[in-house]
């Protein structure tokens, strides 16, 4: 791999990392509106849209977490 491409990766990585805070803490937001619905299906899809959400955010930072720490160069560590 040169390095155009390990720095394609890493700038991938950290448009994925900010990309991932934004859906996690949606999904947070999504979770809390739980709170201010009527019915239980209101309530039960709030639920369950938070929590993809958040599973998907967390994913998204979890993987750029990991490709950052592989792709980095040792001066950076």
């Amino acid at each position: 791999m040169n390095d155009s491409e390990r720095m394609a990766k890493i700038k991938t990585a950290q448009i994925n990392r900010a990309l991932g805070v934004f859906i996690f803490i949606f999904g947070i937001f999504i979770t809390f509106a739980m709170v201010f619905t009527e019915t239980f299906v209101q309530q039960m899809t709030d639920l369950v849209a938070g929590l993809v959400l958040m599973s998907i955010g967390g994913g998204m930072l979890w993987k750029a977490t990991n490709t950052l720490k592989k792709h980095k160069p040792e001066e950076a560590n």
